[in-house]
């Protein structure tokens, strides 16, 4: 089965990097997609720009890939399924939930001079960086802070048109929060995208916001699990 990875905010395709051998290890071709905005230099990018990228790779791709979204990326992966509801095998969503229609992509910190920095480590103490130590922290802020998200994509307006993205298998993968809280949150109506999800699993992943890097190998055989059981 391809899988498409889409990193999140201020990563590029190389985070994918410790999970693309894992993944082709276990007999699967792994496709990190290449962001417009996000490592290219294109300050220009807007979220359209984004999701074009992502289902030019859907249509590429043999058979119908697996959409893996990391974080605020969960939303293009979602989108994917939504402009794709036929073609996309299924969708494996790494820490984070799908925005809403009419939602803004990723407006989540002050935009200067026309893109979104890396905040640095503040927001992100506790659960979604306990796992890694000074040396990871430091490699990934650097890759980070090369990486701003432009306004264009973290403002741009989130559109779902096509009710069958409810019928795409989704994995919700929980590193630095547990599938119970996961449920509790969609419960709760913090999520109306996956609360309509009519196949929806729930994976527990010991790790912190960045499994790609501190668990390359357990994150790959999540999801070789997860294509299997679409492949049953």
């Amino acid at each position: 089965m391809d899988m498409l990875l889409i990193a999140g905010l201020w990563l590029d395709a190389s985070a994918w990097d410790d999970v693309v051998p894992e993944l082709a290890a276990l007999g699967h071709r792994a496709v990190p997609v290449a962001l417009p905005g996000q490592g290219d230099g294109d300050a220009s990018a807007t979220l359209a720009d984004q999701r074009a990228a992502v289902l030019a790779a859907v249509d590429a791709a043999e058979g119908k890939p697996l959409v893996v979204g990391h974080s605020a990326a969960a939303t293009l992966a979602w989108l994917a399924a939504d402009a794709r509801p036929g073609k996309v095998g299924g969708v494996a969503l790494v820490g984070g939930f799908p925005a809403p229609d009419g939602r803004a992509y990723a407006d989540f910190f002050p935009i200067v001079d026309g893109a979104m920095a890396f905040p640095g480590w503040g927001p992100f103490e506790g659960p979604d960086a306990a796992d890694l130590d000074e040396p990871a922290r430091d490699r990934l802020a650097a890759k980070a802070a090369a990486v701003p998200v432009p306004e264009g994509v973290a403002r741009g307006v989130v559109h779902l048109a096509d009710e069958r993205r409810f019928d795409v298998p989704v994995a919700l993968v929980c590193p630095e929060f547990t599938p119970a809280q996961a449920r509790e949150w969609i419960a709760a109506g913090d999520s109306p995208e996956l609360a309509r999800a009519r196949r929806l699993a729930y994976v527990d992943l010991d790790s912190g916001h960045w499994p790609m890097a501190t668990r390359p190998r357990e994150l790959a055989h999540v999801l070789v699990e997860f294509g299997r059981e679409l492949a049953d």
